[in-house]
């Protein structure tokens, strides 16, 4: 009995182990309008292993996040690759966005961005092209919240832009 749990082990784990998981692929960006404040503040949450590796792809090999590795660099990387892949126009007008900083929480890199002087919420547009070239089921999904209602968009590779109105 003994050697056919053995046998039995030896066996069935390779099979077990070798089945792979099926990798998900998601970023979350947080949208609030402060009306006090006449802006955006914008939140995104990002996997590391993905955000590292477009960044090692499109700027440098030996770029690593959240490690004692990390350089400045990096972060200026991070920070550039981040304001060209999202876009954000304010009642049909282009607005710049500010990169205020990041941080990690376990496996997440969390970036913090800004949009000032948006007095008037009519309409928003986002365009969200993060990681669309690196994963072809790459969703991005936004979150918005106004003081008078939240709506969200799924964003990905056939459609990486959407347009919330509001009244």
């Amino acid at each position: 009995m003994k050697y056919f749990k053995t046998l039995l082990l030896v066996l069935v784990f390779p099979l077990v182990s070798a089945t792979s998981a099926h990798k998900f692929y998601v970023s979350i960006t947080k949208i609030e309008y402060v009306k006090e404040k006449k802006s955006l503040q914008i939140i995104t949450k990002i996997f590391t292993d993905d955000i590292e590796d477009a960044l090692q792809q499109r700027y440098d090999a030996s770029i690593s996040l959240d490690t004692n590795k990390e350089t400045e660099v990096a972060d200026e990387d991070l920070k550039k690759y981040i304001l060209q892949k999202l876009k954000i126009k304010v009642n049909g007008k282009p607005v710049k966005l500010t990169y205020i900083g990041k941080e990690y929480d376990t496996d997440m890199l969390i970036a913090y961005l800004e949009v000032t002087d948006v007095a008037n919420l009519k309409s928003i547009e986002i365009e969200n092209k993060v990681l669309l070239e690196m994963f072809p089921d790459q969703q991005n999904i936004i979150h918005l919240k106004t003081p008078n209602s939240r709506k969200s968009l799924i964003l990905d590779s056939d459609e990486s832009s959407g347009k919330l109105e509001f009244n």
